[in-house]
């Protein structure tokens, strides 16, 4: 008989961090870097997961088979309009990535979105691979990759007069962008190449300039730039830079075309500047100053009458924001005096953002943890729906203003989407308020009305309520017998919204339950709920994800010993907490990308993003802050041996933002402590090329999504 594969046993070498005279041995520091003996152990790790999983080829197999059945082989986004082209991107059969493609517009530019030839169907846009002549591909993304195997587009903005496209690209994951410069009229790159740029840019009004972030050596975004076209790189205007370590900055451009916004922004602070898109050497000038512990955002608007002005959305004084209107700085920076209040915050509604247009203002809000959207007039931007509301079709789903870039078009696309329906866009009239479904995302086999989406709440220890949203078939029953998988972040304000995910059907149709929990710390629910899951609470998210589970198994929903918990990034921090504190709890853990190593990191000002984090979870230089982290650091607080449920743990050597030495050293450290237990974590570590979030393109990504998922059922024993 073949003996099992053993994991590997790295080295311990002999150190003690001491901090505030706490001390923390790490007997596996040497792990930071990528000296020959790390990258061997992450190889020799990578090798222990390959063969621990061998048994699995069958069924992972078989996952992406059904995974993939469910992806149409040809299919093409909602479209984009324009003054002359509409966009959209088109995925053909066997293409990973897809194509950037265009189409110039019919003879009515202004209200209704393209109708496509070849089929088009009745509701103006059709599913399917676009074939008509009038196609133009600007952009095909699969001849961009290389033999990294790795590929991401950061940006892909066509200038105002449609004859360029800036985009960028990243072919190793370490989310740094090659950015280049096509000229429309005749398919080629032009010669000017930035070898360094980040994710967001915009351009000038008469499309000669375009601006472009750059991140330091610690991937903090910190300078804007603008480049002209046609001329060396080297020749680049610094328009903005960012001095302070908290913030990092973003550019955009507006929809009505005459202003460039710029921002910094901590995990607290932001400050706005504004440049004539006209004239780009007239600014930036600074919206409203910078205040600790104030955060805003400015959109531009034209008002019917001719005047404009600016929209500020602000958490200045009002816990869930409000909406206030100021003058456009021109030739000075103002600060938040200009501002005059148009709508003031709501007890328990989230005001998340505003978007101008001629007909009104859209306003995209948090309703009772659903994201929904209202009309309002220019003349009364406080007016309760006062042009509309659109809400989800589907339970436990969320609409989004789609791509809309155009001020005086009479439509604007509103997005739908749900974890358990394909989604849909819907032409949303502004001036009468109608609703047109104009595109549907293609699930060849798939029925959504076989599968229930329920919306429970489970009390947390100190009696908050926490939400969860219940994925089940209809026809496995909440009884106590079936395994349930739950999915957590909990962080940063963040909202994972709810997607179509063609591989979640292939757990439920094996009888699992899967749970998406709304923790606080996360932003489902409103900022007073992420307010009281960070920093000195942060140990709520984990009590909130915890009480979850203990509900669902209390309540008799699902079988209590068969519970299994996922979560990535921040969402792996929280795998690794509740591990530590619940390992009673857990069939099986699955934490990707996971950070453990949470003092050491937050010590370590050189790190990736570490000094723009200090204020979500804390800066342990300061005692008190210190103590919060070092409670429930996954490293510091491992679980005793014996009863330890399974884990998979996942890693990548070139993602920026959770160095692998977390998840290595943390693994190390889990499996010297209960040595019998040790063959039962794995750790899947990507050696190559690779991102924080897995492999990229939409089959790589599918093949990851069977692997993991092969795991978990696996180990909670569903056939």
């Amino acid at each position: 008989m073949t003996p099992a594969p053993q994991p590997p046993a790295p080295r311990r070498e002999p150190f003690e961090h001491r901090e505030h005279g706490v001390p923390r041995p790490d007997p596996y520091r040497w792990m930071a870097g990528t000296t020959t003996e790390v990258l061997d152990h992450l190889a020799a790790e990578r090798g222990f997961y390959d063969s621990s999983t061998a048994h699995l080829h069958s069924l992972v197999t078989t996952l992406r088979a059904e995974m993939g059945s469910r992806v149409p082989e040809a299919d093409v986004s909602p479209p984009s309009r324009r003054p002359r082209c509409s966009y959209y991107n088109r995925q053909l059969a066997g293409s990973d990535y897809g194509q950037l493609v265009r189409e110039i517009n019919g003879p009515d530019p202004g209200s209704k979105p393209i109708s496509l030839p070849d089929g088009a169907s009745t509701d103006g846009f059709r599913n399917g691979p676009v074939t008509g002549e009038n196609a133009e591909v600007l952009l095909d993304i699969d001849a961009l990759a290389d033999e990294s195997g790795y590929l991401d587009v950061g940006l892909s903005i066509v200038s105002p007069d449609e004859d360029l496209l800036a985009y960028s690209v990243d072919t190793s994951g370490e989310e740094v962008f090659t950015l280049r410069f096509r000229d429309l009229r005749t398919g080629r790159d032009l010669e000017e190449v930035v070898g360094r740029s980040y994710y967001s840019g915009a351009w000038s009004a008469d499309s000669s300039w375009f601006f472009y972030t750059v991140h330091d050596e610690a991937y903090r975004p910190y300078e804007v730039w603008r480049h002209r076209i046609g001329t060396p790189v080297e020749e680049d205007v610094l328009v903005l830079s960012e001095p302070d370590q908290h913030f990092e900055v973003q550019v955009r451009g507006t929809r009505t075309g005459d202003l460039v916004v710029l921002w910094s922004e901590s995990n607290t602070t932001s400050e706005c500047w504004v440049v004539d898109a006209h004239d780009v050497g007239r600014g930036p000038w600074s919206v409203g100053g910078r205040r600790h512990g104030v955060r805003y955002h400015a959109e531009h608007r034209r008002l019917p009458d001719g005047r404009q002005d600016l929209l500020v959305v602000t958490d200045d004084d009002a816990v869930e924001l409000r909406l206030m209107t100021a003058p456009v700085p021109d030739g000075a920076d103002q600060d938040h005096t200009a501002w005059t209040e148009a709508r003031p915050a709501s007890g328990s509604t989230r005001l998340l953002r505003a978007d101008a247009f001629a007909a009104g203002v859209v306003l995209t809000l948090r309703d009772r943890g659903a994201q929904v959207l209202e009309l309002v007039p220019h003349d009364d931007l406080a007016a309760a729906q006062g042009g509309g509301r659109v809400e989800s079709d589907f339970p436990g789903g969320d609409v989004s203003l789609a791509s809309s870039p155009l001020y005086d078009g009479g439509l604007v696309m509103v997005r739908d989407d749900a974890w358990l329906h394909p989604a849909a866009c819907r032409a949303w009239e502004l001036g009468t308020g109608a609703l047109e479904t104009v595109w549907r995302q293609e699930a060849p086999g798939y029925d959504p009305e076989q599968y229930v989406t329920e919306r429970r709440t489970f009390p947390a220890p100190d009696g908050t309520g926490v939400p969860a949203l219940v994925m089940r078939h209809r026809d496995t029953p909440l009884d106590g017998t079936a395994p349930a998988l739950l999915y957590g972040y909990g962080s940063y304000e963040a909202v994972f919204e709810p997607e179509w995910d063609p591989a979640l059907p292939s757990l439920l149709d094996r009888g699992m339950v899967y749970v998406f929990t709304h923790l606080r710390g996360g932003g489902e629910m409103g900022r007073r709920r992420y307010l009281d899951g960070k920093l000195a609470h942060k140990q709520h998210t984990f009590d909130d994800h915890i009480a979850v589970a203990d509900g669902l198994a209390r309540e008799g929903l699902v079988d209590g010993d068969r519970i299994a918990t996922r979560g990535l990034s921040a969402g792996g921090l929280l795998q690794g907490a509740v591990l530590g504190q619940r390992p009673d709890r857990w069939r099986a853990v699955v934490a990707e990308v996971p950070f453990v190593d949470v003092v050491t990191t937050m010590f370590d000002a050189e790190t990736p993003l570490t000094v723009t984090e200090w204020e979500e979870w804390g800066d342990p230089r300061r005692r008190e802050e210190f103590d919060w982290m070092l409670a429930y650091s996954p490293y510091e607080n491992l679980p005793p041996a014996g009863g330890r449920p399974d884990l998979l743990v996942t890693g990548a050597v070139h993602d920026p933002r959770v160095m692998v030495r977390e998840p290595a050293k943390w693994v190390a450290a889990l499996r010297a402590t209960d040595p019998d237990w040790g063959p039962r974590c794995l750790f899947r570590v990507e050696t190559g090329a690779g991102a924080h979030v897995g492999p990229s393109g939409r089959y790589g990504h599918l093949a990851y999504e069977a692997e993991v998922l092969a795991w978990v059922l696996d180990r909670l024993g569903v056939a």
